[in-house]
């Protein structure tokens, strides 16, 4: 497991390297702190993951960084049961000029594993990293995906008891990034402990079991990550609209942020029957109706929808913007917008309904309201044939003689 409490990091910004060496000499502060961690704490049990998310510049880097060693905390305790490995930025711990081969000795000591051990597993090491000959050629003649393979590799091999991840997985094609979420989970079932950090929401919600909201350096939400996401999103909504964000709290599942400048006064599911309704046949009509009333005129409305499933994955969502349907509404006027699908074609399963009024694209632009999971619903099995997923594709099957 990991137990951090009270991190906290400062680093000294400085102008020019000139004033560095002016402070030094005449013993006279020339720089200015930027406290990048302040008094993070969290755990981390056997056999989970912790989601990090939040924006750049919030003190994700800097935490991964002393959790491995690499930085080291002004103040606060880290306590880890066993061995922490880390796969940061690309190429930390490598040598450009170096062979591939070279390299896993190298990042391997640096990891802690002796020479005896890597030969042991020198070969499991090539195998997994899938780089064929290009194990004797220099790392600096490898693609960035090559050598996030031989890092990912070298690091999961070193035996750890922790694990931490930064986006550096991104690098990597879709096959690779699924062979290390199988080694993920071997790697949590065997009771490893995992940080991941990432701009995917969708994969912090399926992959963690708990998430972590920084912002500018503090822990501001922890817990659940469908409840810590939506913290994130409710965020960048003050942000946009720069309220202040000192002290915020963020909303409670179901109920409404947003400058309120438009209001969503309901929103509706209605059946193919014309009645409102929680269950739905898979490939049944569906009407998703939204009121509005708004308190102040605006020029420029977008109202969206977005459909998760029971895990929080989003999976489906579009806006009026991106349907090229303008509304404009002045003080006091009302409406209602009706999003109506003709085949309401998703898998048997618990859904939630998110319903959105914002500026443009985005909520980022001006949130005028959002209600994460205005609606739950449940979609059984259609009447005409039986499929297992998430997508009911309505294929056409013919039988040829040959």
């Amino acid at each position: 497991m990991i137990e951090v409490k009270g991190l906290y990091k400062t680093f000294k910004l400085y102008h020019s390297p000139a004033q560095r060496l002016k402070e030094i000499i005449l013993r006279k502060e020339y720089h200015r702190k930027f406290h990048a961690l302040k008094g993070v704490s969290f755990e981390v049990n056997a056999g989970e993951t912790l989601g990090i998310i939040g924006q750049n510049g919030a003190g994700k880097s800097t935490l991964l960084k002393v959790l491995t060693g690499i930085l080291l905390p002004d103040s606060g305790t880290i306590r880890v049961d066993g061995k922490i490995t880390g796969l940061l930025e690309l190429g930390t711990g490598f040598n450009s000029e170096f062979t591939g081969l070279q390299n896993i000795y190298l990042n391997g000591t640096l990891l802690g594993m002796s020479k005896g051990e890597i030969n042991q597993k020198l070969d499991g090491i090539i195998e997994f990293a899938e780089i064929g000959d290009f194990i004797s050629e220099p790392l600096k003649t490898y693609s960035s995906g090559m050598a996030m393979r031989l890092a990912f590799s070298v690091a999961i091999h070193a035996d750890p008891k922790a694990f931490v991840v930064d986006e550096a997985l991104s690098v990597g094609d879709a096959y690779f990034q699924q062979r290390c979420m199988k080694k993920f989970n071997e790697f949590r079932g065997a009771g490893g402990s995992i940080v991941f950090v990432s701009h995917d929401m969708n994969a912090v919600k399926v992959l963690c079991d708990k998430a972590l909201l920084l912002d500018y350096g503090l822990a501001v939400e922890t817990g659940d990550p469908d409840a810590v996401v939506n913290a994130y999103n409710f965020l960048l909504a003050k942000k946009s609209a720069q309220e202040e964000t000192c002290g915020w709290m963020p909303p409670e599942i179901g109920r409404p942020y947003g400058n309120s400048k438009i209001e969503i006064s309901r929103v509706e599911m209605i059946n193919q029957m014309g009645v409102e309704s929680e269950v739905f046949a898979s490939g049944e009509r569906c009407t998703i109706a939204i009121h509005l009333k708004a308190n102040e005129g605006v020029d420029d409305v977008t109202i969206g929808i977005l459909i998760r499933d029971r895990f929080g994955q989003d999976i489906f969502g579009t806006n009026t913007h991106h349907l090229r349907l303008p509304i404009l509404l002045s003080k006091g006027e009302e409406c209602r917008v009706k999003y109506v699908i003709d085949e309401l074609n998703l898998g048997p399963g618990k859904y939630t309904l998110t319903a959105a009024a914002h500026k443009e694209d985005t909520h980022l632009h001006d949130c005028y309201q959002w209600i994460d999971a205005a609606k739950s619903f449940e979609v059984s099995v259609g009447k005409d044939f039986q499929f297992v997923g998430l997508s009911r594709l309505k294929p056409q099957v013919w039988i040829e003689q040959t």
